[in-house]
């Protein structure tokens, strides 16, 4: 089946020779220097750091992932999405400490904070999490998108989910690779323009095809739009229905998403990805001040509203089409045949939209919006990957490298992460969901770094004894969990003894599993702290609440006025009002 038209191809020709043009323009007039390959000079406006803050984030587990899980789970990932106040906390309250380091990544802020020993260790768990959340899902969402949108290419034995992976992965590569971040933060402007009109195209033409926004409600039931009522499948007719648990160990395995455990556990993996996490980070590090660092975030936090509107509820719709049956097609791909949604197939619910509701043309545009996510995370991972072990681990076992030196190790970096995260691809292809596997590993790995920052911020008794026992422990737990999880995985039909102890740990279910994590780490580095001797206070004077002096305040101050304030408490009116609406 030819998917795409001349005129759609033509689209996205068009839109590979706006980015690399964009990207060749910005290379052209690059300096060969560690500062501006990593961090752009540090001279990003307002506008491109938030655009480049958003377009890393909306990558390919958003467009494959999330909408699947609107699909099967209705809007209950929306938790995720609207967590846009945690880069409001990134903005007023932890930006005037990382600005004022003047670090390259967050690894270095705990050396400033901590200890050398930390920032290694934070260096690994981070680049660990980069092989198995951001670049495997990356490549593997890349390869879904191909094999929906050109399902018949092959070329030497490969499908068109392996050519899409690769290509993907071929095409960003060359302008990150060489361009560095300020290449990947204003293409990342452009991208970010295409994806988000590229996607509304989808969910207004898919609610077209259904019948409106009424219709989309009546079909797929009301739970689908709560945000706290977990669902199953209702019998043999593919609606939805709250969970009825009998038992108290129902309720501890429930793999839904309860409630409980998304108001505390989804706020912490939130606060580590959007405040601590270099991935992020490094584009507000790119700001030319802390002015436009903090105006980054709040234009990031109003686009990171959206995609509740321009992923979740596409998913929604591609389920409605199908088990109304307005959609043969779509329900063949996703349905059994007992009509019953197939929660494997879910991640094909953006794809399949994209191929049989939008007329030519618009397609092109949305596939252009494709491939736009689909390179920007991989790009800004790229470029993060390659600074942390640059900046944090070559550059101290090698102080005397050239600038030139540095910039040639972080793209070898980078090759070295993409080999590793082709051969992660078949765990992910044999889990539970995209979106499910990121936020699980992304869960196991979060709390302790949540732990150390967060705590060593606020608290300035906080010691490096204290912060390295809880990196260690948390990474020692999270590690184990992964471990137990990964044969299951991996092995279609595997499964562990009926009540031993692994079947537990691998049952238990996954954001439970998380907040025990937090709770052991933040234990750890207050006892630890406590029972060591303090910190010299004067050695991370201004990296505190408590350390900063009267001159740094009055800085602080005078870097905002009334209008960032109202462009704050717009964004949080609007998550209120969000999550007021998705209250069932």
């Amino acid at each position: 089946m030819n998917v795409l038209s001349t005129l759609d191809w033509l689209i996205i020709l068009g839109y590979f020779t706006l980015i690399l043009g964009i990207a060749w323009l910005v290379i052209k007039n690059k300096k060969d220097t560690s500062d501006d390959y990593f961090l752009a000079g540090r001279n990003l406006g307002w506008f491109i750091v938030g655009a480049s803050i958003f377009a890393s984030n909306i990558g390919s587990e958003h467009i494959v992932g999330l909408a699947g899980s609107g699909a099967t789970d209705g809007v209950a990932m929306a938790h995720y999405e609207l967590h846009a106040w945690c880069l409001l906390v990134l903005g007023w309250v932890l930006a005037p400490f990382y600005m004022r380091s003047k670090v390259f990544t967050m690894p270095e802020f705990l050396e400033r904070r901590f200890s050398p020993v930390s920032r290694y260790v934070l260096s690994i768990i981070s680049l660990v999490a980069y092989v198995l959340t951001k670049v495997a899902v990356g490549i593997f969402a890349g390869g879904i998108v191909f094999g929906v949108l050109l399902p018949e290419v092959n070329f030497m034995g490969l499908n068109s989910f392996w050519i899409g992976s690769i290509l993907v992965i071929v095409l960003t590569g060359l302008y990150t690779i060489v361009g560095g971040l300020r290449a990947v933060a204003y293409t990342e402007a452009i991208q970010t323009v295409i994806l988000i009109i590229g996607s509304l195209l989808v969910t207004v033409y898919g609610l077209d095809a259904l019948g409106g926004w009424g219709e989309l409600k009546k079909i797929a039931g009301s739970e689908m739009f709560n945000l706290w009522k977990p669902l199953v499948p209702d019998g043999l007719t593919g609606t939805w229905a709250p969970v009825k648990t009998e038992t108290h160990l129902a309720w501890y395995f429930n793999s839904n998403y309860p409630w409980l455990s998304m108001l505390f556990c989804a706020p912490i993996i939130g606060l580590w990805y959007w405040c601590t996490d270099q991935y992020i980070v490094q584009r507000m590090l790119g700001a030319a001040s802390l002015t436009e660092a903090r105006r980054g975030t709040i234009a990031a936090a109003f686009l990171k509203l959206l995609p509740v509107f321009i992923f979740i509820i596409p998913g929604i719709i591609s389920f409605a089409l199908a088990a109304s049956g307005k959609m043969p097609v779509i329900g063949q791909a996703l349905l059994d045949e007992n009509g019953v949604l197939v929660k494997a197939n879910a991640q094909q619910a953006f794809p399949l939209l994209v191929a049989h509701i939008l007329p030519s043309g618009i397609r092109g545009i949305v596939v252009a919006g494709l491939l736009a996510a689909l390179m920007s995370s991989l790009a800004g991972v790229f470029n993060a990957s390659s600074t942390l072990f640059t900046m944090d681990l070559y550059s101290k076992f090698k102080p005397d490298a050239s600038e030139k030196s540095l910039v040639r190790v972080g793209q070898i970096a980078t090759a070295v992460m993409v080999v590793i995260g082709l051969l992660w691809i078949p765990v992910i292809q044999g889990s539970r969901g995209l979106y499910d596997y990121l936020q699980s590993v992304q869960g196991y790995l979060a709390p302790p770094i949540f732990v150390v920052f967060f705590f060593g911020i606020f608290n300035k008794r906080m010691n490096a004894q204290g912060a390295l026992s809880a990196l260690i422990v948390g990474f020692i737990m999270g590690l184990f969990r992964l471990a137990v999880d990964t044969p299951v995985m991996l092995y279609e039909g595997f499964s562990y003894t009926s009540g031993s102890f692994l079947w537990i740990v691998n049952n238990f279910f996954f954001q439970y599993y998380s907040l025990l994590i937090l709770i052991v780490s933040g234990l750890v580095m207050v006892v630890v702290s406590y029972a060591t001797p303090a910190p010299d206070y004067a050695s991370f004077a201004g990296l505190t609440m408590d350390t900063v002096n009267e001159e740094q305040e009055q800085e602080t101050r005078s870097s905002y006025n009334k209008m960032d304030i109202f462009a704050t408490l717009l964004v949080l009116a609007l998550i209120l009002g969000a999550y007021l609406y998705f209250n069932g």
